[in-house]
């Protein structure tokens, strides 16, 4: 094995973090936006995140040529919704419709981890993490990229999602205040930012609400 295939990372062509939590009537989500390769910072302003429509915001890591190229995928197909239903997609629907996409190219898949957050029907947040082919699952929170495995054990002590195997289901929403949710997206990449090379720079974050959609920013380290 030579010395590069050795150092290779799945994360080589962009690292970061993505993260979202779901509320009672919220959704936060949020990416920092350094995109890197090897040791090489290529840009220190990336959008890591995309809204594809009013009520479902998408945050994707992995290699960005394929990133844009689903991006521009699910675009089209939510006009071609929009044309037959005159109404855009809900979350839940959103959900489904990247499920699909995804597992359609699972032969040869598009590189890209994803989060996708929104507010369903009822109003309330959610939130959906996805594997490379489409297996995807409802949670509280979830979180993708190269800072993941640094963000979830950090999220499961302070949220501590109910188990799947509890009867009767439990509702698969966080117990924080939107303003709780957000101070705690930004203590995770505080702390992902200290022990990732890959995570860093600056902190976009989306609020989904009734209210409509809000951003918010938030510098991190640059080294």
């Amino acid at each position: 094995m030579t010395k590069q295939h050795a150092n290779w990372s799945p994360y080589d062509n962009n690292g970061g973090s993505c993260v979202a939590i779901a509320g009672a009537n919220y959704c936060v989500i949020a990416a920092d936006t350094r995109m890197s390769t090897g040791y090489s910072i290529l840009t220190r302003d990336y959008s890591k995140i995309c809204k594809l429509a009013d009520k479902a915001v998408l945050a994707s890591s992995g290699f960005q040529a394929d990133v844009k190229a689903l991006q521009k995928h699910l675009a089209a197909k939510h006009l071609t919704y929009q044309h037959q239903h005159n109404k855009q997609m809900s979350c839940p629907a959103m959900a489904q419709l990247l499920s699909n996409t995804l597992y359609y190219k699972r032969f040869f898949p598009y590189y890209a981890f994803n989060v996708l957050g929104g507010l369903d029907s009822e109003g309330k947040g959610c939130v959906f993490t996805y594997d490379a082919v489409g297996s995807y699952e409802r949670v509280g929170y979830s979180s993708q990229g190269s800072g993941s495995t640094l963000i979830i054990p950090f999220l499961d002590n302070q949220l501590k999602s109910p188990s799947p195997l509890l009867l009767p289901a439990q509702d698969a929403v966080t117990p924080l205040s939107e303003a709780e949710a957000i101070d705690l997206v930004k203590t995770c990449f505080a702390s992902a930012t200290e022990r990732d090379i890959y995570t860093g720079d600056r902190l976009e974050i989306v609020v989904l609400n009734a209210d409509g959609t809000r951003y918010e920013y938030m510098e991190l380290r640059k080294d």
